[in-house]
C-alpha cells in the first residue's frame, strides 16, 4: 500500500466530530484517552505522494472522494513527499478532506521484496514496534495531526503460512498499538486480507490483546463496502472501524488534474487538525 493508491465514484460524505463517550461501545475507554473523535462514512483514495494543493482543490470541486490516504513517514515509505507539510494538512483539512495518516514502517520478517526493504527482527518485534510508533508520533505531531487521531501502520502482505513470520508481526504491532495509544492516539493497521487480517482476525478471536484499534484491509474485489471483509467476523471491527481498499493502481482524471490512485471506502475515525 505504500506503492500508489485508491479513489472511487459517487459520493457519500458524512462528517461529525463526537466526543469520545459517545463511542465507548465501539472503542475501550483507554485507547484514545478522553480525546475527541473525528468520523467519516464515504469514498476515499490514496497515492503514494501527497498531492499539490491545486489538484487537491479540483478534486474536491469534481470528485467523489472526501478522504485521502497520506504517508507522513516509515522507513519502507516509496515517494519523497515535497507537498506533505503542516501548511499542506491545515490547508486540504480547511477544504473538507479528512486525513488517514499511514506510516510505511518496518515489514513482516518473510515480507519479499527488493533489498534495501527493512524489516522486523523476530527478537525485537516488540520493541521496534514501540520505536516505530515513537516515531510515527513525533511526525504526526510536527504535521499538527492531533490526539484522537488513528495513525496506521502500513504492513504489507506477507506469507501466511509461515508461523514464526506471524508471531513476529502480531508482537511487533503489540507495541505499536501499546505506544500509540499511550500517546493518546487511535492504534490503526493496514494489511491484506490474506495475511495481516486474518492474522489479527483470528488473534481477536483467541483474546489476544493489543490489537489495532482501526483496520483498513486490502481486497481488490472492486466492490466498495466496508460491511463484509474476508478473514474478519461480522461483530470484529464493527462500528466505524473499518476502512475497506477495494482497488487498486488507478488512473483518474477529475478538474483536469491526473492521478494514479487507490480507491477506498471509509467507515471509520479520521485525523483531527490543529
Amino acid at each position: 500500500m505504500y506503492l500508489p493508491r485508491p479513489a472511487a465514484a459517487l459520493a457519500a460524505v458524512l462528517v461529525l466530530l463526537a466526543p469520545l463517550a459517545q463511542m465507548l461501545a465501539e472503542a475501550p475507554p483507554a485507547r484514545a484517552g478522553g480525546h475527541s473523535v473525528r468520523l467519516f462514512t464515504g469514498r476515499g483514495f490514496d497515492a503514494c505522494a501527497a498531492p499539490p494543493l491545486a489538484t487537491m482543490r479540483r478534486w474536491h470541486r469534481s470528485s467523489p472522494y472526501r478522504a485521502i490516504g497520506i504517508y507522513f513517514g516509515g522507513v519502507n515509505r516509496a515517494c519523497a513527499q515535497p507537498h506533505l507539510t503542516a501548511g499542506w494538512v491545515r490547508a486540504v483539512d480547511r477544504m473538507g478532506w479528512r486525513l488517514l495518516p499511514v506510516y510505511a514502517g518496518l515489514q513482516a520478517p518473510c515480507r519479499k521484496g527488493p533489498h534495501r526493504l527493512h524489516r522486523i527482527n523476530p527478537r525485537h518485534a516488540a520493541r521496534q514496534g514501540r520505536q516505530q510508533a515513537a516515531d510515527a508520533v513525533r511526525r504526526a505531531r510536527a504535521l499538527g495531526l492531533r490526539r484522537g487521531s488513528p495513525l496506521y501502520l502500513d504492513m504489507e502482505n506477507y506469507g501466511r503460512h509461515n508461523a514464526r513470520c506471524s508471531r513476529a508481526v502480531l508482537a511487533f504491532v503489540a507495541g505499536w498499538t501499546r505506544r500509540i495509544r499511550h500517546s493518546g492516539y487511535w492504534s490503526g493497521l493496514y494489511s491484506s486480507v490474506a495475511s495481516g487480517i486474518a492474522d489479527f482476525g483470528a488473534a481477536e478471536r483467541s483474546g489476544r490483546r493489543a490489537l489495532p484499534d482501526v483496520l483498513w484491509y486490502a481486497h481488490w474485489t472492486g466492490r466498495s463496502g466496508t460491511r463484509h471483509a474476508h478473514g474478519l467476523t461480522a461483530r470484529q471491527w464493527r462500528g466505524h472501524r473499518r476502512v475497506h481498499q477495494y482497488r487498486g493502481n488507478v488512473r483518474e482524471t477529475h478538474g483536469g488534474a491526473t492521478l494514479t490512485v487507490d480507491r477506498d471506502s471509509v467507515d471509520s475515525a479520521v485525523a483531527i487538525v490543529r
